[in-house]
């Protein structure tokens, strides 16, 4: 029998992996030029790289961690996961390189048939701004404005801004995401520009939302509330708010009357939307986003490095969320 491991098959092997690799011949093709069948071409193929002779390196931009965001989202069964490799700490510069990976991702999975949803946070806004490329698509504005004086834009702003850039039509509304009582809620829901948009949120096909976590300064939710309100849901187990949508460490939403006094989305109208995509950071939001994908509230995740490895610490070893 001939040696498998002489010069003259080290040499063939080589020349066949070159035209299949590098010169992209088909099998058949080079089958023909060395008078060989395709099952032959094929070992040769096999034994290239079993001995080294072609190496397969998968490379990715240097901003993207493939790696974590695969395992990222088997972990998690998730639909897309984007873990961005940041190096950086602050959490304005944080946004930016997340709003423009959130960004990229949304360019890459809306169609012209969708109808995307934007919730407001400073992660969402950074989104906008990164946005270069989208089909005219509706767009509609999930919560409403928040009063803050440390940010320049509002929930209004974020819609209003990519309806103009890529023409599609924006649906929006002026009012605020918390009244004092239910019954100014609901009035405001009766106002027609408002209600047209809350009609909007069925069709919704592809959110982007915030992850705000029930603690001081890590949600805006929460930071809007009253010091007797928070207490009141802290004691019945909040963990934090998705769009506006108040959830346990379980991912069910928390039993109050707050909600009534919010113009936002109900838990259940986000886990009807096929697609709600998360740009989180922070490790210490790593209970929320556990919870947001365990209520079915999220399916999808852009985050950083930090986040991504805090969350996974235990997923992996169970195959299934912790």
């Amino acid at each position: 029998m001939a040696p498998t491991n002489g010069p003259a098959r080290l040499v063939l092997t080589a020349a066949v992996a070159r035209r299949y690799y590098l010169e992209d011949a088909s099998k058949v093709e080079i089958a023909e030029e060395y008078g060989l069948s395709r099952f032959k071409v094929a070992r040769l193929l096999e034994s290239a790289r079993a001995r080294g002779l072609v190496k397969i390196v998968i490379s990715a931009p240097e901003s993207i961690d493939v790696e974590l965001s695969s395992r990222l989202q088997r972990a998690y069964d998730l639909q897309h996961a984007v873990v961005v490799n940041t190096p950086e700490t602050d959490a304005a510069a944080l946004r930016r390189d997340l709003g423009k990976a959130a960004a990229a991702l949304l360019t890459e999975i809306v169609t012209a048939d969708d109808v995307v949803g934007l919730a407001w946070s400073r992660a969402v806004s950074a989104m906008t701004d990164a946005l270069t490329a989208l089909p005219a698509v509706p767009v509609v504005q999930l919560t409403g404005a928040l009063a803050r004086s440390d940010v320049e834009d509002s929930s209004v702003d974020l819609v209003r801004r990519v309806g103009r850039a890529f023409g599609g039509p924006a649906y929006f509304f002026h009012a605020p995401t918390i009244v004092p009582d239910a019954a100014t809620a609901a009035a405001l829901r009766r106002v027609p520009e408002i209600a047209k948009t809350l009609q909007q949120f069925s069709t919704v096909t592809n959110a982007v939302v915030g992850v705000g976590l029930w603690a001081p300064t890590e949600s805006t939710v929460y930071d809007a509330t009253e010091q007797d309100v928070r207490d009141v849901l802290s004691g019945l187990g909040a963990c934090g708010e998705i769009a506006g949508a108040l959830v346990d460490t379980n991912g069910q939403p928390v039993q109050t009357d707050l909600p009534e006094r919010m113009i936002c989305p109900s838990a259940d109208q986000l886990r009807a939307i096929p697609e709600v995509l998360a740009i989180a950071y922070n490790s210490v939001r790593s209970p929320v986003v556990k919870a947001a994908v365990r209520g079915g509230l999220v399916n999808s995740l852009v985050t950083d490095a930090s986040l991504a490895r805090t969350l996974l610490e235990g997923a992996e070893d169970a195959h299934h969320l912790p």
